[in-house]
């Protein structure tokens, strides 16, 4: 069964002095607000577009990376992922980086990092920047 989860954000005035709030229309968890400045200079307490990304991808790599370690008999005791979004103003994203470690009883580090490699390809997130280039470090706790 195909799912759609919502956000919605209210811009209000130009790019640089203008400011706005996204709101999680689906979860219903609340809103956050945004500016240029919390993007290319200090957050500010404010989000920004990457940060955002950077939630969406350092999760949906540890559900796929956790998938795959159960699946293969191996399944982990905990995960610890970032996501590192580079942001470069007139450029745009530039990389993501990904960084994850675990506990995962009964599997070697080779092993490990070949199952994050592998979560890190097909997690959907990771699918749908594909036109970024995305790095790992994988290690086990």
């Amino acid at each position: 069964m195909a799912t759609t989860r919502s956000a919605h954000t209210v811009w209000e005035g130009n790019l640089t002095e203008g400011t706005g709030t996204v709101t999680f229309d689906s979860s219903g968890i609340g809103e956050q607000a945004v500016s240029w400045p919390s993007r290319a200079e200090q957050a500010n307490g404010k989000t920004s577009p990457e940060e955002l990304i950077a939630a969406a991808h350092s999760s949906c790599f540890s559900m796929a990376f956790s998938n795959g370690l159960n699946s293969a008999g191996t399944p982990p005791t905990r995960l610890v992922t970032s996501a590192d979004v580079t942001f470069q103003p007139g450029t745009g994203i530039t990389g993501i980086h990904l960084t994850v470690e675990g506990t995962v009883p009964g599997i070697d580090e080779a092993a490990f990092v070949a199952a994050a490699e592998d979560a890190k390809a097909n997690c959907p997130v990771s699918q749908a920047l594909t036109g970024t280039t995305i790095t790992l470090t994988a290690k086990l706790a």
